[in-house]
């Protein structure tokens, strides 16, 4: 209990240094008393001050509601289907969601419950999908199945939704950038509307959390202390699906922050994912941070895509897991 407290102290804080560092690393450097300042004592005279404010705290709270929903969406998913290679991104929901948004452009459909939703349906159609063909067979549902099925659907859905933007010019001009996982851009709307479907996400898994801790124990033992199995994985991909629709919706297919940073939790401070959750809500918002700084700073004058950092760390990770598991 301690090590935990201890842990939400130092992620908190961690998330707050890294927060004052990223609005003030830019093309033109604002030192962090100034960006301490902005917030407490706005001068709208001061240009810094407006630069801070009205430029990069939206992009600094994209980067904390996209990074928080996957780390979070990556407990769920390990938990849910025992996998510790389970990640939004290697599983096929970013390509799920990422398909879904771009079919809705190009049909130029403007639906009432916005992007976020239509993202989250298909991430988790594409989910079932993986699930089905995983459990096809006379051995089931195993590891490796699920990784494979879900490489090979990613990539299914990557190659349509490559598909639609070679047939349809203005889709591929507008979501260019999206969809190689960027940050740069956003509208407070977008971040609004995404961050409501995230926080039901969130909830959901507090809620769920509990009943996750006992199916690690093993379906038979879960089932003898009333855990429902359907309905605690029903509830599960639906928060998942959430979590990976408002994560896509606002900056496109980021992969690998929901394999980092459960296994950073899980070999830092607990397996308790009654501690988990959160947790990996603060430290997938403060490594997103990091990566976003990272792809901003390091070849300046030019800015890459935050999607390319996480991959650069992400990639070798998996790697270096999978060559462990399937040993």
């Amino acid at each position: 209990m301690m090590r935990t407290s201890l842990a939400f102290l130092v992620f908190t804080l961690l998330l707050a240094m890294g927060a004052i560092a990223h609005l003030g690393i830019g093309a033109r450097f604002i030192a962090p008393r100034t960006v301490v300042d902005a917030f407490f004592y706005f001068d709208p005279r001061n240009f810094d001050h407006n630069v801070i404010i009205r430029l990069r705290l939206l992009r600094l709270c994209a980067a904390m509601v996209t990074g928080a929903a996957l780390g979070v969406a990556g407990v769920l998913l390990q938990s849910v289907i025992r996998n510790p290679l389970g990640e939004p991104h290697i599983l096929g929901l970013n390509a799920g969601a990422a398909l879904a948004v771009v079919i809705t452009s190009a049909l130029g459909l403007s639906l009432p419950f916005g992007r976020p939703l239509v993202a989250a349906v298909g991430a988790a159609a594409l989910f079932l999908l993986v699930l089905t063909f995983s459990s096809s067979g006379r051995t089931g549902l195993t590891s490796m199945k699920v990784t494979l099925c879900g490489v090979a659907m990613s990539a299914f859905a990557s190659s349509v939704t490559a598909a639609i933007l070679i047939l349809d010019e203005q889709t591929l001009l507008a979501m260019r950038t999206w969809l190689a996982g960027d940050l740069a851009g956003l509208s407070a709307g977008t971040i609004g509307s995404a961050a409501g479907v995230a926080a039901a996400g969130f909830a959901l898994a507090l809620w769920l959390s509990p009943s996750l801790n006992m199916l690690a124990l093993g379906d038979r033992m879960a089932q003898g202390l009333g855990v429902s199995l359907l309905k605690t994985r029903l509830f599960a991909l639906l928060a998942i699906a959430l979590l990976c629709g408002a994560a896509v919706s606002i900056a496109g297919p980021i992969g690998f922050i929901g394999l980092v940073v459960p296994q950073l939790i899980r070999r830092l401070v607990t397996v308790d994912i009654r501690a988990m959750v959160p947790l990996s809500a603060l430290c997938g918002a403060l490594v997103l941070l990091l990566a976003d700084v990272a792809a901003r700073t390091l070849f300046t004058p030019y800015e890459l895509a935050t999607g390319v950092m996480t991959a650069l760390v992400g990639a070798p990770v998996f790697i270096f897991l999978a060559s462990r598991m399937f040993k």
